[in-house]
């Protein structure tokens, strides 16, 4: 079972990446009047041949689709990117002993930071995210501007109890690791070669206690020079490359 939620997507390079991965989800591009340069005869050839219909519109017509004040690039896209897993659904075809490694979001806030951890997570090999029906942000078009495109290439489970969802993968088998900046435990002495559910929390108060309560491992990434912490999505790319490694070693 799966959501589908239809929108509009806007920026060069995320509807030339769509158009180049699914264009079968684009149902028609728009395009600023009097716009020719390269790139956009890219997207206009990329159009041609996956038979996604094109229309010149005026500028005012684009801001009317995405908001004004949007830096749309001159083009929009009307398409339904992401398609939501049900967490039953998807947990009953998922092998704990393949040793995947699932990203759970807990409360991320920022839609710039959500598709940044997209994007890290499918360049990292990461299996699912989970992501909260609630106080989480939502995929919106200003999420796959981020994610440059790569949204939807991990699978995306929507949970209404994250908590609950945890314990069940961990009563399965999964191992669970929550980022915490108050840990003692540096994430480079971690075996990850194991079935995983690595925790990520929000922006500004980190992972709930109860949500932390549940974690096998709680990791830090060791810092210098007297700074506290990373960027919610910097900390995601630096643990997920640290996982891949170990895999690939």
């Amino acid at each position: 079972m799966s959501e589908k939620h239809e929108f509009y997507i806007y920026g060069r390079n995320p509807i030339i990446d769509k158009l180049t991965r699914n264009a079968d989800e684009v149902s028609k591009v728009y395009i600023k009047e009097g716009t020719n340069d390269s790139q956009i005869k890219h997207i206009q050839h990329l159009c041609s041949e996956t038979k996604v219909p094109v229309s010149f519109v005026p500028g005012r017509k684009l801001s009317e689709m995405v908001g004004r004040g949007v830096n749309d690039q001159g083009v929009v896209a009307l398409t339904s990117p992401v398609a939501y897993s049900d967490f039953e659904d998807w947990r009953k075809e998922t092998d704990p002993t393949t040793n995947p490694v699932i990203l759970a979001l807990s409360e991320i806030e920022d839609p710039g930071n959500f598709g940044a951890i997209m994007r890290s997570a499918a360049a990292s090999g990461v299996d699912a995210i989970l992501i909260p029906k609630h106080r989480q942000v939502p995929i919106t078009p200003a999420v796959i501007k981020t994610s440059a495109g790569t949204a939807g290439i991990v699978p995306l489970v929507r949970v209404g109890n994250l908590n609950q969802c945890i314990s069940e993968l961990k009563d399965s088998g999964f191992w669970v690791a929550g980022l915490d900046s108050t840990a003692e435990s540096p994430i480079w002495n971690h075996d990850f070669k194991r079935p995983l559910v690595l925790i990520l929390g929000s922006e500004g108060k980190g992972i709930r206690e109860a949500t932390l309560k549940l974690c096998d491992l709680r990791l830090k990434i060791p810092m210098m020079n007297q700074i506290d912490s990373l960027n919610v999505s910097a900390t995601a790319a630096v643990i997920l490359f640290e996982i891949l490694r170990q895999k690939q070693s």
